[in-house]
C-alpha cells in the first residue's frame, strides 16, 4: 500500500502528477494525504456548491490503456475513490483483484476527479505500470 503526498489547487485547473504501479491479480490501494498550497491538510468536509451550500465531496478515477489524438481506447479498469478522512485530506484509490487481474502488463495512464456540486476538478494524474501476476491465489 503505497502513500503519496499531493497538492491539491482547485485555482490552478492542472492535476498533480503521480505515478502508480499495480500488480496483476492482486488487490492496489494508493493511499493520498492530499494538502492545500500552504501544505496544510486539504479540507473535503468544506465543500461550497453552486447554491452556497456545502455540498459532500465524491470522486471517480479511471484507467486506460490510452488518450492519444484519434485514439478508439475506452476505460481499461475504473478506479473505487474513498475519502478516509476529508477533514483531514485522506483519499484512498483502490482496484480490486479481479479488476487488476484483467489488465495487461503494460503502461497505462489515469485520471481522478472530485467535485463538490457540480464544480468537477482534476485531482490527480500520471501513468499507471501494470506488472503481470506469476502465481495464482492459493
Amino acid at each position: 500500500m503505497a502513500t503519496k503526498t499531493v497538492t491539491f489547487d482547485p485555482d490552478s485547473g492542472v492535476p498533480f502528477g503521480v505515478n502508480l504501479t499495480v500488480y496483476g491479480g492482486s488487490n492496489s490501494v494508493t493511499n493520498l494525504n492530499v494538502v492545500d498550497v500552504n501544505n496544510n491538510n486539504y479540507n473535503f468536509s468544506a465543500g461550497i456548491g453552486t447554491t452556497g451550500v456545502t455540498q459532500d465531496w465524491s470522486g471517480s478515477g479511471q484507467i486506460s490503456k490510452s488518450v492519444g489524438a484519434g485514439s478508439s481506447s475506452y476505460a481499461n479498469a475504473t478506479l473505487t475513490v474513498g475519502f478516509t478522512s476529508a477533514y483531514g485530506g485522506k483519499v484512498k484509490l483502490s482496484l480490486g483483484s479481479t479488476a487488476t487481474a484483467a489488465l495487461d502488463q503494460g503502461r497505462y495512464v489515469y485520471d481522478v476527479n472530485v467535485d463538490s456540486g457540480s464544480t468537477i476538478f482534476k485531482l490527480v494524474s500520471g501513468n499507471v505500470y501494470v506488472y503481470s501476476g506469476i502465481s495464482s491465489a492459493p
